[in-house]
């Protein structure tokens, strides 16, 4: 076996990856050679580079601004974090000293041709133009494509056999396939410390990611603290003094996504997934019958109720005030109806209001009048497609996410026939693990893969790689998701032809590497390892 090997500004990353294949007792070993040094992640639009290189004077190297360029906070503290990424993983290289007549690069000249946005939003755009020659300079109409541009620059950068840092002459014109590009995280099956949700959060700068889905309660624990029903999470909270989200807490999330361009959206899923709301929350939850008699247990949230009703609009006016997106996720998803069919009152309700049939009817009047208060206190909503399969009416604007794997693309087309826009999450759920190199299966799926016209795909927004926390805390996140979610990134970033995944691996196990390198603690693909990786544990 042989080891090739490749130093990058941020990877230092010896390959020796390979395929293995076997045939009874013996294994066959292909060793795949690593990609270009300085290569991108996700793969940039329209990208060209030349073997012509620059010298970058890395511990003395600054991001500036034009003569022309609008300034912000927002943008100047992304200058300082990628100026101290480049140094400190520089830091400890011994860069050999460059001769005069070797032509270098200091700065990078930033042209933010608009005014700054405060905050990330599902009409953000993202796209930038980067060109690196005798002088570098990188060029958007937003801050949101000056920082996805900072990105790909920091990517760039290598290391010579020298160890003189360098970067190819390259230009660089980019943007987005999908607008919206998600990581969903469950803080309610296991709690998940602010450290955690932060070092995500940069990985998903690292890799484009522009939205974090929060599952932020369930069943098992309701962590938000809220100010108007503080005993949601005295009570249904796993420990109400260390494993909760204080207002200050999620503030913290919110504006640490905003300076990497992620927008925060929260997730409050009901009627079912609610058994922790109803700890808190007396006469929330339907009393579930046996033999005539309540039998202690409970099921959904009672929909009969005005009480569950004027619940939901002070709660979600309490979020409101805490979140900043547009959108909130108001679920919907696995309503179990064993426990509504149960109980006489419910019965005798639904004949008084004449609602015959299946109970799914019972769940249409709960989804629509959640609906309705969500729009009044000011929300875009998401549902799961549930909502939609069970035939619960939708204004237009209603985005749904198909997330059952059976068959999403007759789902997506469902949807997007009715005119409604689609996030696909079905074939990205990355806390369900195989053995091998599942991220093949992630990177070739395509949401527009399905049967339906220009219009239609035209719908769909995007997806997300959901990290579900049944099996997942804090200990094993990161090694979860990363890189297996960065192979999700590329398939929503980059153009839909790009999608060999031989071609993709040597530039994944890079970016892999590259992750190690700034403190993710990201899965190996395959065969081989990073020299540096030993240094972070």
């Amino acid at each position: 076996m042989k080891s090739v090997a490749l130093f990058s500004l941020f990877l230092f990353c010896v390959g020796a990856n390979a395929n293995s294949q076997i045939k009874g007792e013996k294994v066959e070993i292909n060793v795949r050679e690593l990609g270009s040094p300085g290569s991108v992640w996700p793969q940039p639009q329209h990208y060209s580079s030349t073997t012509q290189t620059y010298a970058v004077v890395a511990e003395a190297f600054q991001f500036v601004y034009s003569s022309t360029s609008h300034k912000c906070d927002l943008l100047t503290e992304a200058f300082k974090r990628y100026e101290t990424l480049i140094y400190n993983n520089v830091a400890t290289i011994k860069l050999k000293y460059f001769p005069r007549d070797v032509a270098s690069i200091k700065t990078l000249e930033v042209d933010l041709m608009s005014p700054c946005e405060d905050y990330p939003s599902d009409h953000m755009k993202e796209s930038y133009a980067l060109d690196v020659a005798d002088k570098a300079s990188l060029t958007s109409d937003t801050v949101w494509g000056i920082l996805r541009g900072l990105e790909t620059f920091s990517q760039l950068l290598w290391a010579s056999d020298s160890n003189q840092v360098v970067v190819n002459k390259t230009n660089i014109i980019d943007y987005p396939r999908y607008a919206f590009r998600g990581v969903m995280i469950d803080t309610a099956r296991h709690y998940l410390p602010l450290n955690a949700i932060l070092q995500t959060l940069d990985a998903m700068s690292y890799n484009k990611f522009n939205v974090l889905h929060w599952h932020i309660v369930d069943d098992q624990s309701f962590p938000y603290v809220s100010d108007v029903y503080p005993d949601l999470s005295i009570k249904g909270a796993y420990d109400d003094r260390t494993h909760i989200y204080t207002r200050e807490d999620i503030a913290a999330v919110i504006e640490f996504a905003r300076l990497r361009g992620i927008r925060v959206i929260p997730e409050f899923d009901s009627p079912g997934h609610s058994t922790s709301w109803g700890k808190g929350q007396p006469g929330l939850l339907t009393p579930c019958y046996s033999n005539g008699k309540p039998d202690g247990t409970f099921g959904p949230i009672n929909p009969t109720l005005n009480s569950t009703y004027t619940f939901v609009k002070n709660l979600f006016g309490d979020v409101k005030q805490v979140f900043h997106d547009n959108y909130i996720h108001l679920g919907g998803d696995e309503v179990q109806f064993n426990c509504w069919q149960s109980n006489p009152n419910i019965t005798k309700w639904m004949s008084d209001k004449n609602i015959t049939g299946d109970y799914s009817k019972l769940e249409q009047v709960y989804i629509q009048n959640v609906i309705d208060i969500s729009e009044t206190i000011g929300y875009s909503y998401i549902v799961w497609q549930e909502v939609i399969d069970n035939g619960v009416k939708v204004q237009s604007d209603t985005v749904v996410e198909v997330w059952k794997n059976n068959h999403p693309d007759q789902e997506v087309a469902k949807v997007t026939a009715m005119g409604l826009r689609a996030i696909v999450s079905a074939p990205w759920y990355l806390n369900i693990i195989s053995y091998g190199q599942d991220w093949h299966k992630y990177y070739q799926y395509d949401p527009s893969n399905f049967n339906g016209t220009a219009e239609q795909k035209a719908l769909v927004m995007g997806g997300e790689a959901c990290i579900w926390g049944e099996y997942v805390d804090a200990t094993n996140l990161s090694p979860r998701l990363w890189p297996r979610a960065s192979a999700v990134a590329e398939r929503l970033w980059s153009a839909e032809s790009v999608n060999d995944v031989d071609a993709a691996y040597p530039r994944l196990d890079q970016q892999r590497c590259r992750m190690i390198r700034r403190g993710i603690p990201a899965q190996p693909l395959y065969i081989g390892f990073c020299p540096h990786e030993w240094k972070n544990y």
